[in-house]
């Protein structure tokens, strides 16, 4: 019985708490204000600098104003689009309010700012196969004086095999 009791208090007191509460603006899903006039920023999600279109349509009053903490207020004169270009400074990873003010009322929606979006990375460089002589033309050939050392190394050898053969042979020269 004390439960029920207990209950039944803190129901009353959430719902006593609830309606003292102001009433949130209703919003059409896409996180904007229902309002007697339309309104809208594109794209939703820019880069610190970047530039958005706001427009404004159904306003009665020749112009609309645009705020926002996050670039310099802009009027909207009868029903065209202007541009806002967002500052260098900009958070990134904030969502920053856009309020449109038209005759007193006021509609809002979000805007959210991100890292602008790398450059594509350049394409590799073709490393193919060098194929060839090895290098005995161009900048890599071989001097005269390389070639004679090897000839020499070479005439060496022949010449040290010719003389251990003749040993081994029996025959001395």
């Amino acid at each position: 019985m004390r439960a029920i009791r207990t209950a039944s208090a803190a129901l009353l007191a959430t719902a006593a708490v609830a309606l003292s509460a102001p009433a949130a603006p209703a919003e059409d899903g896409i996180g904007r204000n229902i309002t007697s006039f339309g309104f809208s920023v594109t794209p939703r999600t820019v880069a610190p600098g970047g530039t958005v279109t706001l427009t404004s349509d159904g306003c009665e009053v020749p112009s609309v104003t645009v705020t926002s903490g996050v670039f310099d207020t802009v009027t909207l004169t009868e029903g065209r689009p202007g541009s806002a270009t967002v500052d260098a400074d900009a958070r990134i990873g904030a969502e920053y309010e856009i309020a449109f003010d038209c005759k007193g009322e006021r509609g809002t929606t979000t805007l959210t700012v991100a890292p602008a979006p790398a450059p594509p990375a350049p394409p590799a460089p073709h490393k193919g196969v060098k194929a060839g002589f090895g290098g005995s033309t161009g900048s890599g050939a071989l001097g005269a004086a390389e070639l004679a050392a090897g000839a020499a190394l070479i005439a060496a050898a022949l010449g040290t095999a010719v003389v251990l053969t003749r040993r081994r042979a029996g025959g001395r020269p």
